[in-house]
C-alpha cells in the first residue's frame, strides 16, 4: 500500500492531533482528501461501544472509496469498551463485536474470531476482504510524532540485512512463541541475520538484550523489557513483547506500555488492551511478520497479517514504513520475458500464461522461496496470442489460484 491508500484520521479541534496529522500528510504525500476530521474526545483513554459505533459509521460514510487502511493521529482514546474491550485499531478494522474480545466470565481466557487478513496475500484489503487495517500513531508530543514519522520515511527501500533478535526468557508463560522463534535463524540464513536466544534456564538478568545495535526485529516475552535505552534500532524496526496489558495505554496496568518501544526508537509495535491469556494467536507470529515484511509489505500490512486473533490488540506506529519495498518489473530482454520481484510467497506456485483462441497455455512456472528474489525468464508467446496473465495465490485464500494480473 502507498500514501493514496491511507486515510489519516485526526481529532477535530485537538491542536496536537491536527498538527500530527498535518505532519504525516506532508511527510508521506497523503492526498488532502484522505485527511479526515472526526469528533472524538482525546482527553479519555476509552471510547464506549455506543460512541464508537457513531464514530465509525460517520467515518465509513466519509472515507474516499479507494482507501485501504487508516492511521489514527492521536494517543487517546486507544480502546473501545463494551461488554469487553477491543483495541481501537482492531475495532476500526473489524467493527466492535464481542466475537473479537472476551466478555465475562471468559475474562480474556478464550479464543476469539480470526482476522481474514492473517497471513493472506491481499494487497487491497478493503477491496478484497472488506477490511481496512488501522494503526494508532500513539505519540503524545509533536516532536515524538515527527521523530516516528521520520524513522518510517528513512526506512523505505533500505533493504537492511538485519539484525533480528527472538528471545525466549525465563518467563515461561510469556515465552510461548519460542517454538516459532527457534527455526527462523536457519530458515533465513543468507537473506537476513536473525538470532534466537534461549534464556529459559536463566539467569533472569540475561532475559533482555543490552548494548545491541542495528536491530530490525526484537520479539520477546516479558511484562517489562529492561535496557531498551542501551539498544539502537534501525529505521523501520518492529518490536513487541507478549504480555497481558502492553496496549492498555497509557499505564499498561503496571506492565510496560507499547509506547515504550516507540520511545526507544522502534517504528511499529503491538500489544493487547485486556487480559488475552497467552494464546500465541493473539500476538504477532514472527515467522509471518518477518516473511511479509521482507516480501515488501508496509509495517501496517506486515503486523496485521502476523496476528491471527487481533481483536484485543492495538497496532501502534508509522504504518507506511517499508524497508523491503518491492519494485517488480516485467520486460522483454534478449527475446524473452524477464520477471523480477521479491514478493513471491514461499512454497507457492506462480505461472505466466497466454491466451490463444479460447485456450490458456502456460509459458513458465515459478515457485516462491523464502528469502529469495525471483529473476525469472519465460519464452515469448506465439504471435497469435491475444493476452497474457500472471497467476498465483488468491488474495483471500492463499491455497487457491487466482489471476493476479492480466494484459488488456
Amino acid at each position: 500500500m502507498g500514501p493514496s491508500d491511507l486515510a489519516v484520521i485526526v481529532a477535530e479541534g485537538d491542536a496536537l492531533s491536527e498538527a500530527m496529522g498535518a505532519a504525516y500528510v506532508a511527510a508521506r504525500g497523503v492526498p488532502a482528501a484522505n485527511l479526515i476530521r472526526v469528533k472524538v474526545n482525546t482527553a479519555s483513554d476509552t471510547l464506549s461501544a455506543a460512541d464508537f459505533a457513531t464514530l465509525k459509521a460517520d467515518l465509513d460514510a466519509r472515507l474516499p472509496a479507494g482507501v485501504q487502511a487508516t492511521l489514527l493521529a492521536w494517543a487517546a482514546p486507544s480502546r473501545v469498551v463494551g461488554a469487553c474491550s477491543m483495541g481501537i485499531t482492531s475495532a476500526m478494522a473489524l467493527g466492535f463485536d464481542n466475537r473479537y474480545c472476551n466478555p465475562a466470565p471468559a475474562s480474556g481466557c478464550a479464543s476469539t474470531a480470526a482476522s481474514p487478513l492473517y497471513d493472506s496475500e491481499s494487497r487491497r484489503p478493503q477491496s478484497e476482504l472488506r477490511l481496512r487495517p488501522s494503526m494508532l500513531l500513539g505519540t503524545r508530543t509533536l516532536a515524538a510524532a515527527q521523530a516516528l514519522i521520520d524513522r518510517g520515511v528513512a526506512a523505505d527501500a533500505t533493504r537492511p540485512a538485519g539484525d533480528g533478535w527472538l528471545v525466549r526468557t525465563t518467563d515461561t508463560d510469556r515465552s510461548v512463541r519460542w517454538t516459532d522463534f527457534s527455526p527462523l535463524p536457519a530458515a533465513w540464513s543468507g537473506a537476513l541475520t536473525l538470532n534466537y536466544v534461549d534464556n529459559s534456564a536463566g539467569p533472569a538478568s540475561a532475559d533482555a538484550l543490552s548494548g545491541k545495535s542495528n536491530l530490525l526485529f526484537y520479539l520477546t516475552g516479558l511484562a517489562s523489557v529492561p535496557k531498551l535505552s542501551t539498544l539502537q534500532f534501525r529505521p523501520g524496526a518492529l518490536a513487541d513483547s507478549l504480555s497481558s496489558t502492553g496496549g492498555l495505554l497509557p499505564g499498561a496496568a503496571g506492565q510496560m506500555p507499547v509506547t515504550a518501544w516507540l520511545d526507544a526508537g522502534v517504528t511499529a509495535t503491538y500489544g493487547t488492551v485486556e487480559e488475552p491469556c497467552n494464546y500465541p494467536q493473539k500476538f504477532s507470529r514472527a515467522s509471518v511478520l518477518v516473511d511479509q515484511y521482507w516480501r515488501g509489505a508496509t509495517a501496517i500490512e506486515a503486523y496485521w497479517k502476523a496476528v491471527q486473533w487481533p481483536g484485543q490488540g492495538l497496532f501502534v506506529g508509522e504504518p507506511l514504513a517499508q524497508p523491503f519495498r518491492d519494485t517488480p518489473s516485467f520486460a522483454i530482454v534478449a527475446g524473452e520475458y524477464q520477471i523480477r520481484t521479491r514478493s513471491l510467497r514461499p512454497g507457492a506456485a506462480y505461472s505466466l500464461q497466454y491466451l490463444q483462441g479460447s485456450t490458456w497455455t502456460t509459458l513458465a512456472t515459478f515457485t516462491g522461496a523464502r528469502g529469495q528474489s525471483l529473476d525469472g525468464r519465460a519464452p515469448l508467446p506465439p504471435a497469435a496470442a491475444t493476452r497474457i496473465r500472471w497467476q498465483g495465490p488468491c488474495p483471500d485464500n492463499a491455497a487457491a489460484t487466482c489471476t493476479l494480473a492480466q494484459s488488456p
